[in-house]
């Protein structure tokens, strides 16, 4: 199996579509800037989605479901959010079809089916989900109101990339209502906490927790907390965000409830996300010129087993063996798939699997089975092991952990080795044309001087660290001080 990847360090962005389109994640569609999800990327999405719910679920959280249509009289109920997203909004206008009379066989939109008042098609649920609380919420036996929807979202985008950035992309959204700012501000912190867990423990990506500026913060949200990832060529990624709302949604909507002694009180409100931007983390944080690496916590298929035969009857002999494996690590929780195709040749079925980033692959043939032996490769290492086949079902359990556990660790190492300090313009720009990565870097907390960084170099402040250290500097453009370090770099 020719694979034909481009290389990483000759075109990324190349690598990366390829890539997408070849391991079977996804491919463009005939609606522009639509994407379709395929089987295979489609599975790991599934267990992306399952683990996320199950620590929404874990957290108290409910799942509803909200209209795809917000009239546009509540869009622009809570002005900043409205004008935020003005500029990426899919509107309906009509709401019927008929047969063009100047074109036979075509259709035309129908002049008399004009709607009263336009829909847009959802950028975000905050609009008609707030419209909804307002008849949910009277008394404080209301609150916590903690609601989450898995859900697909328009935001019209021109230059659209797999994943990353398409028009229409699917997420989860979580929308919670709070008797008092403390206990919202509590849980955005603690959705933007179960983001990072998951991005660690099963994406395998190490994040940085902080805020946004206010300039990059969310449309109508007081605060935006935020997890970053940093990708091989040195980008960062935004990978989940969650927003301290304040009241603003609460009185756009008017939303009040009942206090225990008797007030009336605007609720507090947050909202959080994540989206199947996620699966262009995973491929970008972790692969490389051979195909898709996959943390086994996420791969669809963690061990691919290939018999290496000759005629029907070593085949029996072997097939014998390899179920009775599969069996038992399949009891194991272990996601088996036994490649018995005879269409194809071992070594095409050893290339495609390692294209799909399949961790383990373990191949069996005649002399093996004279030994009770097995060949046992790893995907994320490339190296390669001969194990009794007797132990196998201990060993590839264990085996899994410690690929989970070196797929992160690789990635920790690369965003150490990327993240610099400095204290000049100069050595800024340097760094980030000549090595890329996170710089850490003293920035006066003016609006002004991040815009003159991003026009000048393209990067951005992708957040203020909740753990950084107060540190007395001066910010590296203006000269003025500075009470700490904040993460630059370019992103996606």
């Amino acid at each position: 199996m020719s694979k034909g990847l481009p290389k990483r360090s000759e075109d990324y962005s190349l690598w990366y579509n390829e890539l997408v389109k070849k391991a079977g994640l996804a491919e463009n569609s005939a609606v522009r800037g639509c994407m379709v999800i395929k089987p295979y990327g489609f599975a790991i999405w599934e267990k992306m989605q399952r683990v996320l719910d199950d620590m929404f679920k874990a957290t108290g959280h409910q799942n509803a479901y909200f209209p795809l249509f917000v009239p546009k009289s509540l869009f622009e109920a809570e002005e900043q959010n409205a004008e935020g997203f003005a500029k990426e909004c899919a509107v309906v206008t009509h709401y019927r079809l008929q047969a063009d009379p100047d074109k036979p066989g075509k259709l035309r939109v129908d002049p008399n089916a004009k709607l009263e008042e336009e829909l847009i098609v959802r950028p975000t649920s905050e609009a008609v989900i707030w419209n909804t609380y307002k008849g949910w919420i009277q008394s404080y036996r209301d609150l916590p109101l903690l609601i989450n929807q898995w859900a697909n979202v328009v935001r019209w985008e021109m230059r659209t990339r797999l994943f990353l950035r398409t028009a229409e992309f699917l997420w989860q959204e979580g929308h919670t209502a709070h008797a008092t700012a403390e206990e919202a501000v509590e849980e955005t912190v603690k959705m933007m906490n179960v983001y990072a867990d998951f991005a660690e423990q099963y994406i395998a990506l190490p994040v940085i927790r902080g805020v946004k500026t206010p300039s990059e913060r969310f449309a109508g949200a007081l605060d935006t907390y935020c997890i970053e990832g940093l990708m091989q060529d040195g980008k960062a990624l935004q990978a989940g965000t969650s927003h301290f709302l304040g009241q603003n949604f609460a009185k756009a909507f008017d939303v009040k409830f009942a206090t225990k002694d008797g007030g009336l009180e605007h609720v507090w409100g947050t909202s959080w996300g994540v989206s199947t931007r996620l699966m262009g983390a995973l491929v970008m944080a972790h692969s490389d010129d051979e195909g898709l690496v996959l943390p086994p916590n996420l791969a669809p298929v963690q061990v691919v087993i290939v018999p290496i035969y000759k005629g029907e009857e070593q085949l029996a002999q072997i097939s014998e063996k390899v179920n009775q494996l599969k069996r038992e690590l399949e009891a194991k929780g272990v996601s088996v798939k036994y490649d018995d195709r005879d269409t194809e040749r071992p070594g095409f079925k050893f290339a495609e699997w390692e294209l799909k980033g399949v961790p383990v692959r373990i191949a069996i043939g005649a002399r093996d089975l004279e030994n009770g032996t097995a060949e046992v490769a790893r995907r994320d290492t490339k190296e390669k092991s001969t194990q009794q086949f007797a132990g196998l079902a201990d060993y590839i359990p264990a085996l899994l952990d410690e690929i989970q556990k070196n797929i992160f660790e690789k990635a920790l190492a690369f965003r150490e080795e990327h993240t610099t300090k400095v204290d000049t313009y100069e050595e800024f720009k340097d760094v980030l044309e000549n090595k890329g990565g996170f710089v850490l870097a003293h920035w006066d907390g003016t609006p002004e001087t991040e815009e003159r960084i991003k026009e000048e170099t393209k990067a951005t402040i992708r957040c203020i660290a909740l753990n950084t250290p107060d540190e007395d500097g001066v910010d590296m453009l203006t000269g003025k001080p500075s009470k700490q370090r904040v993460y630059f770099a370019k992103a996606y």
